[in-house]
């Protein structure tokens, strides 16, 4: 319980800070179809019998760069990378357990997550994680308002918009890929993405609805972990509830002081 509080609340905070963004930029979906690639490596790893994680952050680390390289150079737009990249993920996956068989139980735990044995080298990488993620976002902020808002005059200005993607891109593949021991990769989507965008429905600025994010994502991961603790309920599932309540909650608040 003390591992799964830590590396929980550590992953809150960088999921949250992130989320703010990727729902700005309008790419909120970009974590899940990342989670479907992840989705593929994790099945490798067990498959050949290596690490997991390293297998499913190398995947998720190429499907950032691909879904980002689609982008810009096919015009196809980037939803239609997430939906390609999600299809071909998750194919691959189903294709490679099929053929395994034998570690469905092992699969489960990294779709559906498992908190309470992840393990102390998961909590140092989350801490890892947490300190780089708010490192890059203090150091480059003013750079990632700017192409956030109005991308092509960045590009004018002389920023360089590609690096920067590249950059988030790998941030939210190592997110997802760190998230999937916690919350699974079925529902590491939602610890970033409803966080942010309960934060940004009821904040007067970016840096108040950061700050508001973190507090909403750390604070609902611990009380997830109490009622997942107490009812027996699954970990996963208890925190995205709560997170939804409190998405409910903005939604409402958000309504009344536009009426008001």
């Amino acid at each position: 319980m003390q591992r799964a509080f830590i590396a929980g609340g550590l992953l809150a905070v960088t999921s949250s800070v992130l989320g703010v963004f990727m729902v700005l930029r309008r790419e909120a979906m970009i974590g899940h179809g990342l989670s479907h690639a992840t989705f593929a490596g994790v099945a490798l790893g067990l498959l050949m019998g290596y690490e997991p994680m390293l297998l499913a952050l190398l995947v998720a680390a190429i499907g950032a760069v691909f879904m980002i390289r689609l982008k810009e150079d096919s015009g196809l737009g980037g939803d239609t990378g997430i939906g390609i990249l999600s299809s071909i993920g998750m194919a691959l996956g189903v294709v490679i357990a099929t053929i395994a068989g034998d570690f469905n139980a092992d699969l489960l735990s990294y779709l559906f997550g498992s908190i309470l044995t992840i393990q102390p080298h998961e909590v140092i990488i989350s801490g890892f994680l947490a300190a780089f993620t708010i490192g890059l976002f203090c150091w480059f902020y003013q750079d990632l308002i700017y192409i956030t808002f109005d991308k092509e005059c960045a590009k004018a200005s002389g920023i360089s918009a590609h690096r920067l993607e590249v950059i988030l891109g790998i941030i939210t593949a190592v997110t997802v890929v760190v998230g999937m021991r916690i919350v699974g990769l079925l529902l590491v989507t939602a610890l970033m993405v409803i966080p942010g965008a309960s934060a940004l429905l009821i904040s007067k600025s970016v840096k108040s609805a950061i700050l508001l994010s973190v507090l909403i994502g750390v604070t609902t991961v611990i009380l997830g972990l109490i009622v997942s603790y107490y009812l027996n309920f699954p970990a996963s599932g208890s925190i995205v509830i709560l997170e939804g309540i409190v998405l409910g909650g903005a939604l409402v608040e958000h309504n009344y002081s536009r009426i008001g």
